[in-house]
């Protein structure tokens, strides 16, 4: 039995999901129709990468939204040490997977697709532990080991 590639299946369930978003809510892109996440792929692809384009706009949408759910995660965690409460680890997990949801959108909306997701974070993986097999600190960090990754 073919095992399923789970990464693959995020992210075209999360494509599915933002698609009918925009569906739903009437959300159109700048010829009108309704928007796609291919539309925003599309105009990346044509090189619509400034501050007014449509993958720019999309980003900084997905990126407040997982700035808001790190915010929830973080309002579920418990930072008294003389409480004698209890994190509520079922909803934790449920923020946690929130997060992968806006991560995921914003891969999509970057023009990522899974393979290239996983390609460019085991690539970063890589710089990683690179940099701490080398004493990874601030007076060694280099950006250039983050340049050759594409």
């Amino acid at each position: 039995m073919a095992t399923r590639d789970k990464l693959r299946d995020i992210f075209t369930l999360q494509g599915e999901l933002n698609d009918g978003i925009f569906k739903k809510q009437g959300i159109r892109g700048p010829d009108g129709k309704v928007l796609t996440m291919a539309a925003i792929r599309k105009a990346l692809e044509r090189g619509e990468s400034g501050p007014n384009g449509l993958p720019n706009l999309w980003l900084r949408n997905y990126l407040r939204a997982l700035q808001s759910e790190a915010a929830e995660l973080d309002q579920e965690l418990l930072w008294k040490w003389w409480s004698k409460d209890r994190i509520d680890l079922q909803n934790i997990r449920v923020e946690i997977v929130d997060l992968m949801h806006f991560l995921t959108s914003l891969a999509l909306a970057a023009g990522l697709s899974a393979d290239d997701f996983h390609r460019l974070y085991t690539a970063k993986h890589r710089v990683n532990q690179e940099r701490q097999q080398k004493g990874y600190s601030k007076k060694t960090k280099d950006e250039n080991d983050n340049k050759g990754i594409v």
